[in-house]
């Protein structure tokens, strides 16, 4: 595992939850790497920063949290999103989730959920305030009764179909490797390989597609 800090950068325009989420992160020992109070600034410095997590709001001057969601992964899909928002609406979690969000986080969380959200999100797992995972699933079941458009899995090796079940399942990227008992690099490693074979750019679209083939079931 990396010693390195987990690089995070902070976009919300209201400038003193913005400070206070900068310092909170600074005092857990995250290495902020950026800031920026509209959509513009945000996409703008992304590049520079290389943020491996974006702590975004969706309510910001545009473009919005949504749009900026679609544009920084579409430079760096190796990057996540956890999006802190007032709104809990499920119109709202569902735009941010289908443009690629891993996290979505209420502004009414505990500073401690906070962080354990970037850092669980940095680690690949998908994080929802407690009352939104539940909606998210049932969106992804609501999708899945559509037909599916995404190029069929045959070519997915035995172990690489393996760990998409156990993605589909809920399980994080440290439970799949302690039952596997392969290294936390690995499961990554078989992730980022489903995700360039089946052409998806983020977990919430494979998770969506594993959930389609009916990988979350217990055969």
């Amino acid at each position: 595992m990396s010693d390195q800090p987990i690089r995070v950068m902070v976009v919300d325009d209201h400038p003193m939850w913005r400070d206070a989420v900068e310092r909170d992160l600074q005092a857990a020992g995250f290495d902020v790497v950026g800031v920026a109070a509209n959509g513009t600034e945000a996409i703008a410095r992304f590049p520079a920063a290389r943020p491996q997590v974006v702590v975004l709001d969706l309510q910001i001057p545009g473009p919005n949290g949504v749009e900026v969601t679609a544009r920084v992964l579409e430079h760096d899909p190796s990057a996540r999103v956890l999006i802190l928002s007032a709104s809990g609406e499920q119109a709202d979690v569902l735009a941010a989730v289908k443009a690629g969000a891993t996290g979505y986080l209420v502004k009414s969380a505990s500073r401690q959920e906070l962080l354990d959200a970037v850092r669980r999100v940095a680690a690949g797992d998908t994080v929802f305030t407690p009352g939104l995972a539940g909606l998210v699933l049932g969106e992804f079941r609501r999708m899945a009764e559509a037909p599916a458009e995404t190029p069929p899995g045959e070519h997915l090796t035995e172990r690489e179909t393996e760990v998409l079940k156990m993605v589909a399942k809920g399980m994080s990227y440290k439970q799949i490797a302690e039952r596997l008992v392969i290294s936390h690099r690995t499961v990554q490693n078989h992730v980022q390989n489903t995700l360039r074979k089946l052409q998806m750019h983020n977990r919430v679209e494979l998770t969506r597609w594993a959930i389609e083939q009916g990988l979350d079931g217990d055969g």
